[in-house]
C-alpha cells in the first residue's frame, strides 16, 4: 500500500514538472512571439480571417502561416501568407525573426515601405514580396548573404536598382514597378544568377556588356523601359539563355545574324517595339527550341526564310508591323515551309508589305492554329478555301486587303471562330451562312 502511495506521489510529481517545463517553453522565443503579433497589428483588414488562430491559446508556432525548427528554442523560420487579402502594412517587427529563412507575403495590398531591418535577417533566403502595392526605395539586402530569390514585382517601388545585393542570389524580379535609373554593371558579379526581370519600370541605357560574364542566367527579361542603342552583344556569350525579352524599348540597329547559333536554348525571344532593321538574322532557323518568336513593331524587311520550317516547336509567330515582303509564288514558298510548324497555335505577318494571292498552302498549316492575323497588306484574289482544314482557328484578321469573290462559305465551318474581320476587301455576296451554328 505504502508502494502504491509512493509511485503516485512519484508521478505526479513528474506530472507536475512537465507542465512546470511546457509553461517555461510556452512560448518558445517571446521576441519571434511578440514580433509576429505587432506584425498582426500592423495588418487593417483580414478578410479570409488568417489571424483567427494567433491567440494566447495557441503556440505561435502553430499559427496559420508560421512554421518553426523542430529543435528548442523553437523559432520562426517560415512566414507564408500569400494571397490571404491582408491590408495594411508590414511591421519592421518581421526584422526580429532571425532565424527567419522564407518570408512570403505575395498576393496582398500591402502598402508602405518595405522596412529595412528585414535587410538585417541574415539567414533569409527567399523573399517574396510581389503583388502589393509597396511604395518608397527598396531597402539593400547586401547583408542577406543566403538570399537566393527576391521577387518584389507588381509594386509602387522607386529609385534606382540596386547596385549592391547578395553574392549568391539566384533570382532577382523587380518588374512592373517605377524603377529608375541604368542597370548596375555590378550585377555581373553575382554569377549564380539564373532569372533577371526588370521588365516594365522606366530604366534607361542598354544592358552592360560586363553582363558576358553571368554565365548561368537563363531569363532575362527588360522589356517596357526605355533602354536604347544597338543589341547588346554581351547578351551572345549567354548561351544558357532560354528566354530572352527586350520588347518594347527603343533598341535600334541590326539584329545580330549569329542570335540564334549563339543562344541555342532559347525557347522565347521578345524583341518587338523596338527600332531594329534590316533582314531577319541569317541563323533564325537555327534556332531550334524557339516556341515564342516576336519581332512585331520594327523595321525589318526583305522575304521570310523558306527555312521556317526548322522551328518545329514554335508555338506563336508575330511578325507584325514590318516591312517584310511577299509578292510571288516563290516569296510565299515560306508558307509550304511553315507547313512543318506542327505546334503553331499563332501566326501575324499583319500589316508588312505581303501583296498577290495567298497560296493555297495556307490550309496546310497546323492545325492547332487558333489566331491568325494578315490585316493591312496588299493580298489580292480568293482567300484559299483550304483554311477550312483549320479547324481550331477562334479569331481570323484579314481586314484591309483587296480580296475579292462571295464571301467564303467555310467560315460558317469553322465551329470553333469566335472573331473574323473581313472589313475593307471587296467580299461580294451573302453572309448569312457567317452564324450558322
Amino acid at each position: 500500500m505504502k508502494a502504491a502511495r509512493l509511485l503516485l506521489w512519484v508521478l505526479a510529481a513528474c506530472s507536475a514538472h512537465v507542465v512546470i517545463c511546457n509553461t517555461s517553453i510556452s512560448y518558445g522565443n517571446e521576441m519571434d512571439r511578440l514580433s509576429l503579433l505587432a506584425f498582426k497589428d500592423a495588418i487593417s483588414l483580414d478578410p479570409q480571417q488568417t489571424f483567427m488562430s494567433w491567440n494566447h491559446s495557441t503556440h505561435f508556432c502553430n499559427w496559420e502561416g508560421v512554421l518553426c525548427r523542430v529543435k528548442a528554442p523553437h523559432r520562426v523560420t517560415s512566414l507564408n501568407l500569400t494571397s490571404r487579402g491582408l491590408v495594411g502594412h508590414i511591421s519592421p517587427s518581421l526584422g526580429n525573426l532571425t532565424f527567419m529563412r522564407s518570408l512570403a507575403l505575395t498576393g496582398n495590398t500591402l502598402a508602405g515601405e518595405i522596412p529595412p531591418l528585414l535587410g538585417h535577417l541574415h539567414r533569409l533566403q527567399t523573399l517574396l514580396l510581389n503583388s502589393n502595392t509597396l511604395q518608397g526605395r527598396v531597402p539593400t539586402f547586401a547583408n542577406c548573404s543566403k538570399l537566393k530569390v527576391m521577387d518584389v514585382s507588381k509594386n509602387n517601388l522607386v529609385g534606382h536598382l540596386h547596385a549592391n545585393l547578395p553574392l549568391h542570389l539566384q533570382v532577382l524580379h523587380v518588374w512592373s514597378n517605377n524603377l529608375t535609373g541604368t542597370i548596375p554593371a555590378t550585377l555581373a558579379n553575382i554569377t549564380t544568377l539564373t532569372q533577371i526581370n526588370c521588365q516594365d519600370n522606366h530604366i534607361k541605357g542598354n544592358i552592360p556588356s560586363e553582363f558576358a560574364h553571368l554565365s548561368s542566367l537563363q531569363h532575362l527579361s527588360a522589356s517596357a523601359n526605355q533602354l536604347s542603342g544597338r543589341f547588346p552583344q554581351a547578351i551572345l556569350n549567354l548561351s544558357t539563355l532560354t528566354i530572352l525579352k527586350l520588347a518594347a524599348n527603343g533598341l535600334s540597329g541590326e539584329v545580330p545574324p549569329n542570335l540564334f547559333t549563339s543562344l541555342p536554348n532559347l525557347q522565347i525571344l521578345f524583341l518587338g517595339g523596338n527600332l531594329f532593321l534590316g533582314h531577319l538574322p541569317s541563323s533564325f532557323t537555327n534556332a531550334s527550341n524557339i516556341q515564342a518568336l516576336d519581332l512585331s513593331r520594327n523595321n525589318f524587311t526583305g522575304l521570310m526564310p523558306t527555312t521556317i520550317g526548322k522551328l518545329t516547336k514554335l508555338l506563336s509567330l508575330n511578325l507584325e508591323n514590318n516591312e517584310l515582303q511577299a509578292h510571288n509564288r516563290e516569296d510565299w514558298e515560306f508558307l509550304n515551309s511553315l507547313g512543318n510548324c506542327t505546334e503553331l497555335q499563332m501566326f501575324s505577318m499583319g500589316y508588312n508589305h505581303l501583296s498577290g494571292h495567298v497560296p493555297s498552302s495556307l490550309g496546310n498549316l497546323s492545325s492547332q492554329l487558333q489566331e491568325l492575323y494578315l490585316t493591312n497588306n496588299q493580298l489580292s484574289g480568293d482567300f484559299p478555301s483550304g483554311i477550312a482544314n483549320l479547324h481550331n482557328l477562334i479569331f481570323v484578321a484579314l481586314g484591309r486587303n483587296n480580296f475579292t469573290g462571295v464571301v467564303p462559305m467555310w467560315i460558317g465551318t469553322l465551329k470553333a471562330m469566335q472573331v473574323i474581320g473581313l472589313f475593307k476587301n471587296f467580299f461580294a455576296g451573302p453572309s448569312h451562312h457567317l452564324c450558322q451554328t
